[in-house]
């Protein structure tokens, strides 16, 4: 039976794997330092980036690296049973439990991935800054603003409808599309259903960009983006299919 991980252990598992193998994590990973890591994973995880960082700095005077971490601070117990039961494992396969945190479907994705070997070019860091750390990062974070008060939200991510979540009060509504960046500009793309959404709701439609996840996150918003200071182009892709057929 697989074990099931709470958002604690996914943190206090995140800052050991992260203050065991420093650096190697950190490239594998695809962040430009632990600050981005801290700020990206958490996020994804939903707890705050501060959180993965007090469990790496735990952690740290058990393993070898120029940090002094909590040295003067008994290791409390929960920390000391994960320590006890994960510092064993190898590179690869802690870094597979920190994907599975993060990556949904992973264990499906890393089988598709071997058996049509697929293209892996693109870092964990920059999916979850455009995805995911970017979600949670507005789920936590959109009660804070004023627009947006007292507004109930439904989580609309897997349902390919042109954004991430809605937003209601009685009658009255906000589509949301969330997007992130590593640094303070960046380019956003949004896809034809986005684009076409947001050209149907106009001022119903926000673009919720997060921003600066290598340091410290904070957010831009657009309403109506389309009719906004941003300046869309058109970017088409063609893609070749070959299939193959038979008789029945």
């Amino acid at each position: 039976m697989k074990k099931i991980f709470s958002i604690r252990d996914k943190a206090i598992l995140t800052g050991l794997y992260l203050s065991k193998f420093d650096k190697n994590a950190i490239d594998e990973l695809g962040f430009v330092g632990f600050n981005e890591a801290y700020n990206v994973l958490g996020y994804s995880i939903g707890i705050k980036p501060n959180s993965i960082k007090n469990y790496r700095d735990e952690f740290d005077p058990y393993f070898p690296n120029t940090r002094k971490g909590w040295n003067k601070r008994t290791l409390r117990d929960y920390c000391k049973q994960h320590l006890d039961n994960f510092s064993s494992l190898n590179f690869d396969d802690f870094t597979d439990l920190i994907k599975g945190f993060v990556i949904a479907n992973y264990e499906t994705e890393k089988f598709v991935e071997k058996v049509i070997k697929k293209d892996k070019s693109e870092s964990v860091a920059k999916r979850l800054i455009t995805g995911k750390s970017a979600e949670e990062y507005f789920k936590i974070n959109y009660p804070t603003i004023d627009r947006f008060k007292d507004y109930e939200l439904t989580d609309t991510t897997n349902m390919a409808c042109g954004f991430d979540f809605k937003l209601s009060q009685e009658m009255d509504f906000f589509c949301v599309e969330a997007k992130g960046l590593n640094y303070h500009t960046g380019n956003i793309a949004m896809t034809e259903k986005e684009f076409f959404v947001a050209n149907e709701l106009k001022h119903k439609y926000c673009l919720f960009v997060v921003v600066d996840f290598a340091e410290k996150p904070n957010h831009q918003l657009f309403f109506d983006p389309l009719n906004s200071r941003l300046s869309f182009k058109k970017a088409e892709k063609t893609v070749k299919q070959i299939n193959y057929s038979t008789l029945i």
